[in-house]
């Protein structure tokens, strides 16, 4: 299993990269949505991890391409912009929504949970 990040902070996502990969969790990142629509298609990519709140395209908008080319993957949104309205168009969209900041052991709960399906 492998994951995929897409958030625009760029310390962020490549520490949560590696905070992952150090718990066994493979885990690859980026911070714009036209590279992560080049990688999601590949097939070691089980679950992609988006930040719902990027430039150029929302991660909800971004779940949505990915899905079209990838209907397997499954998703997890990350936001630190927790509004009522993306959180009931997260929860929607992708198997769970987390407000940053999060511990680690609560994203590998949800990934554990969607390894599991």
């Amino acid at each position: 299993m492998k994951i995929l990040l897409v958030d625009d902070e760029k310390k962020f996502v490549s520490s949560l990269a590696e905070r992952l990969t150090m718990r066994g969790i493979a885990a690859d990142w980026t911070t714009t949505c036209e590279e992560a629509l080049e990688k999601a298609p590949r097939p070691e990519y089980d679950i992609a991890i988006l930040d719902v709140k990027m430039p150029h395209m929302s991660g909800i908008e971004l779940k949505k391409e990915i899905e079209a080319k990838r209907p397997d993957m499954q998703f997890i949104f990350v936001t630190g912009h927790g509004s009522e309205e993306s959180y009931k168009a997260g929860t929607r969209e992708a198997a769970s929504y987390i407000i940053k900041p999060f511990k680690i052991d609560l994203l590998i709960e949800k990934i554990n949970e969607l390894r599991e399906k």
